[in-house]
């Protein structure tokens, strides 16, 4: 419901910009206002409080939405902010880990290598004799009190081969690539929120201009209500209010610079440069768009075909089935074939004992099962397995999450078309609107009410064009990413 006081429209401006400040940083808690880095992108404005004529028009800084040469675009601050996400670091190292994983399931191919070095030093005492003959002793076993023992070993094991070592290698590579796609998922994500940001400070760089012109009109407002009092068309009351709206506008215009440099802020935070680095647009919000081609069935296809996060999960899946399937191997014997090499003094098959180095070698194979085994190998095959299922359903998770996040970005972007049009014919009435009610009241034929509502509503025609343009934008980039158009294929 539209008010009748002018101090209440002001109002309704304030908490436009308000409201335009809280739907473009998400700050609402935040609490003062941040430095701004680099040089000074929002040109100071005097307030009405401390001109010398608080009537005088303000100078509408429209550079701040215009492309400068050698400005950054939004392009740019997509691969910035990819590069440079901590998120995406921390999957690079997750990554790297997996990688190692990987190297190590190899190592599990090779024949397993081991050596013995021993030395033993044994008691000495006189060994007992075996009996006698003729009426004489036969000694005992000679004791050789310094034994030193080499020995080499190799093992082969024959069916880990085929049950668990292939099963847990390619378990690892599947995770492996599964790490790769989440670095590519947290790289798509950060550059499309950086992108988001970047339209977000376009935004509100835009929001200063609109929050000048406001106060333009306030002021203008002012010196029409000042001259109408002067001959006797409006009252001490219409003057007062007028200066009440002009002190408004000038805090609405601190919130909008205040909300600038906070996006600002927000961009540097995004690419991580220094604050004492420049940053100024490359690209404003006048391009036209290109219209939007397909239907969504097609783009949900073309999603679940492309997204990094599904085609992580079906890496994580059968890596997990793989992982199953090894747990498994201890249902069945272990073969293993092995070879020892001895070289020792004394050497332990030499009898007797002698105090001499000597070598021997051992071939063999072995078939080995432990009911134990079958019953652990039953628990862990099934614990993998609900792994597995837990994978799947996270998945179909995500698959529903894509469909709605498809789904409202497509209405988005239909919106935001339909709001730049419709809001050009906004504000063309709402200008011709303002016109004639400025006109009506300076020539005593209109209220002091009827000019503040023009007002507002050219004011909030203004931000709903400049809203609806980065909104656009914006729907574009989310819908992009919904469809994984911006995930690039890991390298191998």
């Amino acid at each position: 419901m539209r008010t009748v006081a002018s101090k209440g429209h002001v109002a309704i401006f304030v908490n436009t910009i308000l409201s335009l400040s809280i739907f473009l940083a998400g700050v609402s808690s935040a609490q003062g206002r941040p430095p701004p880095g680099g040089a000074q992108a929002v040109p100071p404005v005097a307030s009405s409080a401390a001109a010398a004529d608080d009537t005088a028009p303000v100078p509408v800084p429209t550079d701040l939405v215009q492309a400068r040469a050698g400005g950054i675009t939004a392009d740019q601050v997509g691969v910035r902010a990819a590069a440079t996400s901590w998120t995406a670091k921390a999957s690079e190292e997750s990554l790297r880990g997996a990688a190692a994983r990987v190297d190590q399931a190899w190592a599990s191919f090779l024949p397993r290598l081991s050596g013995l070095a021993k030395y033993t030093r044994l008691s000495d005492f006189t060994p007992p004799p075996f009996g006698t003959f003729g009426g004489m002793a036969i000694p005992g076993i000679p004791l050789v009190l310094d034994n030193w023992l080499l020995q080499a070993t190799i093992n082969v094991p024959i069916s880990d081969y085929f049950l668990r070592i292939d099963e847990n290698y390619t378990a690892a590579t599947r995770s492996q690539d599964a790490a790769r796609w989440d670095v590519v998922g947290a790289r798509a994500t950060a550059a499309a929120n950086g992108r988001a940001a970047y339209y977000t400070w376009l935004r509100a760089r835009g929001a200063v201009i609109v929050a000048v012109e406001a106060l333009n009109d306030q002021r203008t407002h002012l010196r029409d209500a000042r001259n109408q009092f002067a001959v006797g068309n409006a009252s001490r009351a219409d003057v007062l209010r007028a200066e009440t709206a002009v002190a408004s506008a000038d805090l609405a215009l601190e919130q909008a610079k205040n909300l600038s440099d906070l996006t600002e802020k927000q961009v540097r935070v995004a690419i991580h440069v220094a604050g004492e680095e420049p940053l100024l647009p490359g690209e404003d919000l006048e391009t036209s768009l290109e219209p939007l081609q397909g239907n969504q069935k097609q783009m949900l296809i073309e999603a679940l075909s492309a997204r990094a996060e599904i085609k992580s999960a079906d890496a994580n899946a059968e890596s997990a089935r793989r992982q199953a399937a090894a747990a498994r191997a201890g249902l069945y014997p272990s073969l293993s074939a092995f070879a020892d090499g001895i070289y020792a003094n004394p050497n332990p098959r030499y009898f007797p004992p002698a105090n001499n180095w000597f070598g021997t070698w051992d071939l063999g194979a072995q078939l080995t099962w432990s009911p134990n085994d079958t019953l652990v190998a039953v628990g862990a095959g099934a614990d993998v397995d609900s792994r597995v299922a837990a994978i799947e359903a996270n998945k179909n998770n995500v698959r529903d999450g894509i469909e709605v996040e498809i789904t409202q970005a497509w209405e988005n972007v239909h919106q935001g078309d339909f709001a730049i049009e419709s809001g050009k014919r906004e504000l063309a009435s709402a200008q011709e609107a303002y016109r004639v009610a400025r006109e009506l009241f300076n020539n005593g034929r209109g209220t002091s009410t009827t000019l503040t509502d023009a007002e507002t509503d050219l004011t909030r025609a203004r931000l709903d064009v400049l809203n609806a343009k980065a909104d656009a934008r914006i729907a574009r980039i989310r819908l992009e990413h919904a469809l994984g158009r911006d995930a690039k294929p890991p390298a191998p």
